[in-house]
C-alpha cells in the first residue's frame, strides 16, 4: 500500500543522493535544482525515478514502450550522458541494500541488476 510507495520513493531519494556523491559530475545536470541530501527537490526526483522504475516492473513483458517518453526526454531534450543511468542503476541497488539487507539475496541481486540493465538497454536505445 501507501507504506511501500513511500519507501520506495526514499530509496529513489536516497539513491540519486547516493549517485550525486560518488559521481559529483551527475550533478551538471540538475543545476537547476536543489540536490542537497533529502530536499524537496530530490525527494520530487526520487519519486519519479521510483514510479518509472515501479512502471517498468508492472509492464516488464513492454518495457520499452514503457519508458519509451523517458528514453526520449532523456536523450532529445536532456541530453542526459547516458552511462548515468548504470550508475543510478548500480546506486539503486546499494540503497537497497543500505536499507534493506535482507533482502538482496544472491538470486534477487542478479535478478534486479538484470533488470535494471534492460532498463538501461531501454534508456539508451534512443541515443542512436
Amino acid at each position: 500500500g501507501g507504506h511501500s510507495i513511500k519507501k520506495q520513493h526514499r530509496i529513489g531519494a536516497k539513491a540519486i543522493t547516493r549517485m550525486f556523491a560518488a559521481h559529483p559530475t551527475t550533478k551538471t545536470y540538475f543545476v537547476h535544482i536543489d540536490v542537497s541530501p533529502s530536499s524537496a527537490d530530490i525527494m520530487a526526483h526520487g519519486r519519479k525515478f521510483a514510479v518509472a522504475i515501479s512502471e517498468a516492473v508492472v509492464h516488464i513483458d513492454k518495457i520499452a514502450s514503457t519508458l519509451d517518453k523517458l528514453s526520449d526526454l532523456h536523450a532529445q531534450k536532456l541530453h542526459m550522458d547516458p552511462v548515468n543511468f548504470a550508475l543510478l542503476g548500480h546506486c539503486i541497488l546499494v540503497a537497497i541494500g543500505a536499507n534493506h539487507p535482507g533482502l538482496l539475496q544472491a538470486s534477487t541481486l542478479i535478478s534486479m541488476d538484470k533488470f535494471l540493465g534492460c532498463r538501461v538497454v531501454v534508456l539508451i536505445s534512443k541515443y542512436r
